[in-house]
């Protein structure tokens, strides 16, 4: 049920959270201040991408 899950809430939406965290990863990476910022959005990038099933740490 999670992959069924997982892969409906990929096309619906997924996609497009996910590279939208990437950018703003991308983004937030251009300063020193921003890194950790930037490191955090690629991980929600993984995790809003195939959000079942998964927990946070």
């Amino acid at each position: 049920m999670k992959t069924i899950g997982n892969i409906i809430w990929f096309v619906l939406s997924g996609l497009w959270l996910g590279i939208s965290y990437l950018l703003a990863g991308l983004i937030a990476c251009v300063t020193i201040i921003g890194i950790p910022f930037g490191i955090q959005a690629f991980k929600m990038a993984c995790y809003v991408m195939w959000p079942f099933g998964r927990t946070l740490h």
